[in-house]
């Protein structure tokens, strides 16, 4: 009874308070504005419903990180988004793929990287690695960790807090193959790593642009190949999972060709044949919304197609 208070009293707050803020080309935005959690920084969280949404019928979820850039570039700071609404309404309306509501997590700003960032592998390293991680700086000469990596508790708010909240809320599918996660950059890292920490939760997970460097440099960095090494080692079952991977070749993308080859390697010889594990390579596609944006329909496609086909 009182969860079921606390979700009526957060659906009515964030009709009234914020969801005229965004502009979508199709469906509608319900905004749950500073979203309480007791393991991560409270943040907005937007959550997309398709055109004709209703309660009579059961919706997939799929969650994604970055939430203040996926539909409003008006609203984002260098004013580009991931066309999300656009992209989705047409698979939908062209009944490509199922019904779907997406979950727009927005990151934690100057926490970002200490949330994106995958823990284990990065407690898998020496304390002089982890160290000189921390001293890391961006090209900008800006620190790239605001504090200590915490991404386990950020996996936390999604599965124990933000997940249980939509289930309720909303009229969606809870189970694993209805369950989908993505991200670019540093979320292509979190989603790689939420598949793998709870692949009972999530089905399938699209990582675009994964960050595999970590930080911004390849010189004495000893983190891809950390994070390759814990692939190998917690790869979800490849019979009722599925992974996306991509990258373009343009601005930070030229670092990913090596690195997501031996992640490929590793994919397939776990078992993942081509319905269950799809990789690509955009040439001349850059590090940036417009680049997701323009081939974000391929990773929906694969993920959420199940339904029709």
């Amino acid at each position: 009874m009182y969860r079921l208070y606390i979700v009526l009293l957060a659906i009515i707050y964030a009709t009234l308070t914020s969801a005229q803020k965004i502009n979508v080309s199709s469906g509608k935005i319900v905004r749950f504005k500073s979203f309480a959690s007791t393991y991560v920084a409270a943040r907005n969280v937007d959550v997309w419903l398709p055109d004709g949404y209703t309660t009579s019928k059961k919706y997939a979820v799929l969650y994604m990180h970055d939430g203040q850039m996926l539909f409003d570039s008006t609203n984002t700071w260098l004013h580009k988004e991931w066309g999300v609404d656009e992209t989705m309404s047409k698979l939908i309306d062209e009944r490509k793929i199922k019904d779907c509501i997406v979950v727009g997590v927005w990151n934690g700003g100057a926490e970002r990287h200490t949330d994106y960032f995958p823990q284990k592998p990065f407690e898998s390293l020496t304390q002089y690695q982890k160290d000189t991680l921390y001293n890391a700086h961006r090209p900008n000469k800006a620190i790239v960790f605001s504090g200590k990596v915490h991404s386990d508790n950020y996996l936390k708010f999604l599965v124990f807090e933000l997940k249980p909240f939509i289930d309720s809320a909303f009229s969606v599918l809870k189970d694993k193959a209805n369950t989908f996660i993505a991200g670019s950059s540093m979320g292509g890292l979190i989603s790689m790593y939420a598949i793998c920490e709870y692949p009972q939760v999530y089905g399938g997970a699209a990582c675009l642009s994964t960050h595999w460097p970590g930080i911004f440099t390849n010189k004495n960095n000893p983190i891809p190949n950390a994070f390759l090494a814990y692939l190998s080692q917690h790869l979800p079952s490849p019979k009722d999972h599925k992974l996306y991977f991509d990258h373009g070749t343009e601005t930070l993308d030229t670092f990913y060709a090596p690195y997501q080859t031996r992640a490929n390697k590793i994919i397939k010889e776990g078992g993942y044949d081509k319905h269950h594990f799809m990789t690509k390579v955009f040439k001349g596609d850059r590090h940036d919304e417009n680049s997701w944006a323009g081939r974000l329909a391929i990773p929906l496609l694969f993920l959420l197609k199940e339904q029709y086909k």
